[in-house]
């Protein structure tokens, strides 16, 4: 057991003991500030959501090491509080009601879009009826282009890049492969995934238009247990790339049977970084699949590999390791908000959020546009490979594959114009 701890378990326990110390300090201390996530942690979606709970544990203990968010009250310590939304709306907008009733002002949500826009509306609502209990939404994967334009909210913050702008990264990496002819967008049957096959059209007819769409298919969301069908479809298509954005299970299932098919074509993901699916692919991923991301392991950088380092002390087994580094820093960025509002209240802290310029602990330098509450970042476009190869100095979840640099886009190259014409209130 001596041997199995190490240096690394040394460090974790000491984050354990300043946790438990923290814990029983604040109980004589001010009251802790909760942030309610809301996600599915049951059901198809439940690896995603146990994913997405890590990050943001992460992100709040970061604070809390730091001493928490000083007030004038004194320093107040985050507290995660979990709730199953079960990847659904009706049960995330029963989850929500839970919070408030809580008294929990800050909600977080995002694997799905159509559960964003049903708490963003219930949010307006709540906020507009009462608004002693008002509610802050931060949104850190719904990627609904709409949410942040025509349905855009000022109690809406989204810190993950809109489909568009993932579709635009993909696009411009796509572009110069001269060898592709034909495509087939295959995608999750729900908002999200209709937004995806919309912007790969678009995309495309911008950027190469003699690429012919092979196909443009739309499956069950988190119902489909066996996807050689569709593989056999893509294959007799004559597609030479797929682009997909699914996610969670629907993406692993996707790669495992493309894999298990032979399927000899190229990938374009928003997610094929992410949850077994290097795993799954092994070698028929290499070179093959390409993913989009605000961040990934082999960006580079000593601030950037410092702070997967201490994610991975925080998260030691390989399958823990995925790193959502925006989840983690949004809780970073609120805190900040935070202390510069001088208060929790969800307005101030709404106000102090808007417009500000966060350096993502020096490795993702940001901005929150004021005008829609969408977060402007650097995006990523990388490419499986084996762990060791140049560029890829990390694997991911443990593997042996991991992702190189193909495209880094800076933050302002990734912004797009917004349609969003956002109502203010006035106190």
């Amino acid at each position: 057991m001596k041997n199995r701890i190490g240096a690394r378990g040394a460090r974790w326990l000491c984050v354990a003991a300043w946790v438990i110390g923290a814990q029983a300090a604040s109980a004589a201390g001010p009251a802790p500030i909760k942030l309610a996530m809301i996600e599915g942690m049951s059901g198809p979606f439940a690896n995603a959501g146990a994913m997405v709970e890590r990050n943001l544990q992460f992100g709040v203990e970061r604070v809390n090491a730091q001493g928490g968010v000083q007030l004038a009250d004194g320093r107040h310590p985050l507290q995660l509080v979990v709730l199953d939304g079960k990847g659904g709306s009706e049960a995330s907008l029963v989850q929500l009601r839970a919070a408030i009733d809580d008294g929990i002002g800050f909600v977080m949500q995002g694997n799905s879009s159509a559960v964003a826009a049903a708490l963003v509306a219930a949010i307006d609502r709540q906020n507009a009826r009462d608004p002693q209990h008002r509610v802050l939404f931060l949104n850190y994967s719904a990627d609904d282009p709409a949410l942040t334009n025509d349905a855009c909210s000022f109690w809406h913050f989204r810190f993950d890049a809109h489909a568009g702008m993932r579709m635009d990264a993909l696009a411009d990496a796509l572009k110069d492969d001269r060898a592709l002819r034909k495509v087939y967008v295959l995608n999750q049957d729900y908002s999200f995934g209709h937004d995806v096959s919309r912007e790969a059209q678009r995309a495309l007819r911008e950027r190469r238009p003699d690429i012919a769409i092979a196909g443009d298919e739309f499956h069950p969301i988190g119902r489909v247990k066996d996807f050689a069908p569709y593989i056999a479809k893509i294959r007799a298509s004559g597609a030479d790339a797929v682009i997909t954005g699914n996610w969670g299970n629907d993406l692993t299932l996707l790669v495992k049977a493309a894999r298990e098919q032979g399927l000899d074509t190229k990938f374009y993901t928003f997610y094929g970084n992410s949850l077994g699916a290097p795993g799954a692919l092994g070698d028929a991923g290499v070179k093959r699949v390409i993913a989009v991301a605000d961040w990934h392991p082999n960006v580079g950088g000593a601030a950037s590999d410092a702070y997967y380092r201490a994610f991975r002390t925080r998260y030691p087994a390989a399958a823990d390791d995925y790193l959502v580094a925006r989840m983690p820093l949004m809780v970073e960025m609120l805190a900040v908000a935070m202390r510069r509002a001088g208060s929790a209240d969800p307005l101030a802290v709404a106000r102090a959020l808007e417009g500000m310029q966060f350096d993502g602990e020096g490795f993702h330098p940001s901005t929150m546009r004021a005008a829609d509450h969408q977060l402007i970042q650097p995006l990523y476009v990388m490419e499986m490979d084996r762990a060791g190869t140049a560029g890829v100095k990390l694997d991911n979840e443990g593997s042996g594959y991991g992702f190189r640099t193909l495209l880094a886009i800076p933050a302002d190259k990734t912004a797009q114009p917004t349609t969003c014409r956002m109502t203010r209130p006035d106190r």
